[in-house]
């Protein structure tokens, strides 16, 4: 016997022992939390509690804001050359500067940037569905202005922006105000990894740097 076959064999003569109960799915208890004590503000607070302790960088400002404290954000970064979904509002991008070059990830495969033109860029800036407060996670569904998966997993640096009538208290709250028959990406923070030393390795598997931009919704 292989050691597959008897992992397999085991496994079975634990079901003969303690079958699992044979319910049909709309009998599945969903007993969990499904609401939240914490209002808007307190939910604001802790999602930006949870991006910090990510090492994720935080600003906050109002819809009138957005265009600068975007310009701001890339200026400090030294973003000379942007990758921007398809679907993202137009007023988001009116005051950056001239020389800020754009690259329109389109929808369609004629229109969709390269690995390598994705590479070349210093960044990504994007919408998202929902952020989750209790987690500190957002979520991206490439619909408008949220664009491909490997959009957001390619250019060293993502802005997200983030509205704070997206922002939930948990991943079940979450579910419910997703359609989960889209592409679904699930961000908690900048991508790092760690060795068996435990050193900590960051941009192995996506952006080494996330930033994200709350804005307060009136």
């Amino acid at each position: 016997m292989t050691a597959r076959e008897e992992v397999l064999a085991r496994i079975a003569a634990a079901h003969r022992t303690a079958p699992p109960p044979d319910l049909p799915y709309e009998a599945l208890a969903r007993d969990y939390r499904t609401t939240s004590d914490l209002d808007p503000a307190a939910l604001a607070e802790r999602l930006v509690d949870r991006l910090l302790d990510y090492k994720a960088l935080v600003r906050r400002c109002t819809p009138a804001e957005l265009p600068a404290t975007l310009a701001a954000a890339l200026a400090e970064r030294g973003v000379r050359s942007l990758v921007v979904p398809a679907g993202l509002p137009d007023g988001w991008l009116a005051a950056l500067p001239a020389e800020l070059a754009l690259h329109v990830d389109g929808p369609g495969a004629a229109d969709q940037l390269g690995v390598t033109e994705l590479d070349q860029c210093d960044g990504v800036l994007s919408a998202c569905s929902v952020a989750v407060a209790e987690t500190g996670t957002l979520v991206l569904d490439g619909s408008a202005g949220q664009g491909r998966r490997v959009v957001s997993l390619i250019p060293d640096y993502h802005l997200c922006v983030v509205r704070s009538a997206q922002v939930c208290a948990d991943v079940p709250q979450a579910v419910r105000r997703l359609d989960l028959t889209r592409p679904t990406t699930m961000i908690s923070g900048p991508s790092a990894t760690s060795d068996i030393e435990l050193n900590r390795v960051e941009g192995v598997h996506g952006p080494r740097t996330l930033e994200v931009v709350l804005v307060a919704d009136a």
